[in-house]
């Protein structure tokens, strides 16, 4: 543990204090003023506003997030300003060579030093600040490939590669949009940065208490009502939010409280907030951001993805929802104190105007606007839904104050993003994408279902302790190519198999970023947590087998084949839901006998389905003539 705790830790954020707090602040917020403006009316070329946003963001980086644990929480030391000091150096040489950058040629005009020089710098201090955000275990895997692309000539077999000069590596790896200022740093400067804005606004505004009352409105009444909340309120916070790790922060330290205080045990109460705020980032429309990435890395259309992500996400969270219902009824568990519990009415009459952003999002995304400009005009709204409340409003300050923490909550997020763009520079330079298919054909040989199953392993391996940005955009790279090219599998169904891993990955030990946050709030083991909260959500783990199996579930209303092909999955993801919190708790034989009912209705072809239709509808019939002998006891 203590090894982990070492590859996972991360640095802690400081809050500068004294003459440093002001000027960080307006630094912080001139970023985002300028992302603001870059993405909505200026024009400017793509290339030259990933290269701005990743220098500017760099800058107070190192300030603004310490070395490590021990770390002064409040003082920069003379490393970290030394640090800051190199990145506002590159950042000025590589603002002011945009021009030179964008019209030379790479490979072909040699690099001078002092171009190699800063480009060095600049990989340096990405690997610095992704050691401090995310953690030891990103940064090696980063250096690892790093490490393959200079050395991997010396390999033999299927791995090895032509020679790749360090020359080389650095000129394709920050000198084109291929590598450092790739497509994870692009996405990170538009649609991520201002749904974060639109986060962080809506949370300065007190969205949330509208969302949690809103929830507990709903569920408050009902067995293991503070569990259901934490559902409901998770999922509509953690859609906005985008990041399992701040939803259980933001909705976790009200809800395991809660679930405490009326008798549940702390591993379950922080299980379901894990559970219910890593389905945030699969809920549409903002999806942890990944699904920007999924639309400039596939070309598919963002609004696509939205609805194929619909049916899905909904059955995640109902599935954790049933068997958040029957753990309660079996334990006994009660619901929230009626004083607890506030009214429909009352909570929609104060209320309502939050909705408005939201609609407002949904119909700038059906009418087909593009999602940055539907990130900035939500933002404009929530802030003015501010306006309307004396307790709520966002004056000069206040929003100064919004700017900048945008500004620092993507400091981790565009680190993780800048290396995960080195390692996409990495693969395309030595074709290693293409290699992945020989290396997964070669241990589990032409099976579908095993190269799946490895598949998404490697997902989730990549995934420990990273954003789901980056992760999907790792996986996307090294895994979906075999998968769409030599399997011949769907690409939509391809990407959401490999995003639904690299999500699940905040929930999966040993390193589970959303558990070890909620950890801290309920006192309690993580890796309990998080076994707890993965028998919450088993439907998401077998899920995305059905989105190949099954591609109707992603488009249900385009024919009636897909149709039936949806209404099977959700079936069957219900039957595994019920038959695994039945096996847990009650009657072992006739719970597994609804898992593998279940799983047969996932499975393609007609013939599983109807025996899994057939075994369904005998658990059933157990289940209510059971559910009538204990009555009648």
């Amino acid at each position: 543990m203590r090894f982990l705790a070492y590859l996972f830790n991360t640095s802690p954020r400081r809050r500068p204090e004294g003459w440093l707090a002001r000027p960080l602040t307006l630094y912080c917020a001139a970023v985002s003023a300028w992302v603001l403006s870059a993405a909505t009316w200026m024009r400017v070329d793509s290339l030259a506003m990933t290269i701005i946003f990743l220098s500017l963001i760099l800058v107070p980086s190192f300030l603004l997030v310490a070395a490590a644990p021990g770390s002064d929480p409040r003082r920069p030391s003379a490393i970290d300003w030394g640090l800051s000091a190199a990145a506002g150096a590159s950042a000025l040489y590589f603002i002011v060579n945009i021009p030179a950058t964008a019209e030379r040629i790479s490979l072909l005009s040699p690099l001078s030093w002092h171009q190699f020089a800063f480009a060095a710098i600049m990989i340096l201090l990405t690997l610095e600040i992704t050691r401090r955000t995310v953690g030891m275990f990103l940064m090696l895997l980063v250096m690892s490939f790093i490490a393959y692309n200079l050395l991997g000539h010396h390999l033999t077999g299927t791995l090895g590669h032509g020679y790749i000069s360090l020359q080389h590596f650095v000129d394709i790896n920050v000198y084109t949009s291929d590598g450092l200022f790739g497509t994870p740093v692009r996405v990170a400067a538009t649609y991520a940065f201002l749904f974060v804005l639109f986060g962080t606004i809506l949370e300065h505004a007190r969205g949330g208490d509208f969302f949690f009352g809103l929830s507990a409105a709903l569920t408050g009444r009902s067995p293991g009502g503070p569990a259901k909340v934490a559902v409901v309120s998770s999922a509509l916070f953690g859609t906005m939010s985008g990041s399992p790790t701040s939803d259980v922060v933001a909705t976790g330290s009200i809800t395991i409280p809660m679930m405490k205080k009326l008798g549940y045990r702390p591993e379950m109460a922080a299980g379901t907030e894990v559970a219910a705020s890593t389905g945030g980032s699969l809920l549409p429309p903002v999806m942890g951001s990944a699904a920007f990435i999924m639309a400039e890395v596939t070309g598919l259309d963002y609004l696509a993805i939205c609805f194929a992500a619909i049916v899905p996400a909904a059955v995640y969270y109902l599935g954790i929802y049933v068997q958040v219902h029957m753990r309660s009824k079996t334990l006994g568990l009660e619901p929230l104190a009626p004083e607890q519990v506030p009214r429909l009415r009352a909570v929609m009459i104060s209320g309502w105007p939050y909705l408005i952003p939201l609609l407002g999002m949904t119909a700038m995304l059906v009418m087909h606007f593009s999602p940055t400009l539907t990130a900035a005009v939500a933002s404009g709204l929530v802030w003015l839904v501010a306006l309307m409340r004396p307790s709520t409003r966002l004056g000069l300050g206040k929003t100064i104050d919004v700017l900048s923490e945008t500004t620092i909550r993507m400091i981790g997020v565009t680190g993780a993003c800048a290396a995960a763009g080195l390692v996409v520079g990495g693969i395309t330079m030595t074709g290693l994408a293409s290699k992945f298919s020989v290396l997964a054909f070669g241990l589990v040989g032409e099976n579908d279902f095993l190269v799946l199953l490895l598949s998404a392993a490697v997902t989730i391996i990549l995934g420990l302790g990273m954003p789901t940005p980056s992760a999907y955009v790792l996986a996307a790279v090294l895994v979906a190519p075999t998968l769409v090219n030599d399997l011949g599998m769907p690409l939509m169904a391809v990407h959401m198999f490999i995003l639904y891993y690299a999500v699940l990955s905040a929930m999966t030990p040993p390193v589970a970023v959303a558990s070890f946050a909620a950890a801290a709030i309920a006192q309690a083991n993580p890796i309990r947590i998080s076994l707890e909260a993965m028998q919450l959500a088993v439907t998401a783990f077998i899920m995305p087998f059905a989105f190949i199996a099954n591609p109707g579930v992603l488009q249900p209303w385009a024919s009636a084949g897909d149709a039936a092909e949806a209404l099977a999955v959700i079936l069957g993801c219900f039957a595994i839901a019920i038959g695994a919190e039945t096996a847990r708790r009650t009657d072992r034989l006739w719970g597994w006998a609804g898992v593998a009912a279940g799983l047969c209705l996932i499975m393609p072809g007609p013939e599983p389905k109807i025996l899994g239709l057939a075994m369904a509808a005998a658990v059933l019939v157990r289940m209510r003539r059971r559910r009538t002998a204990m009555a009648v006891s």
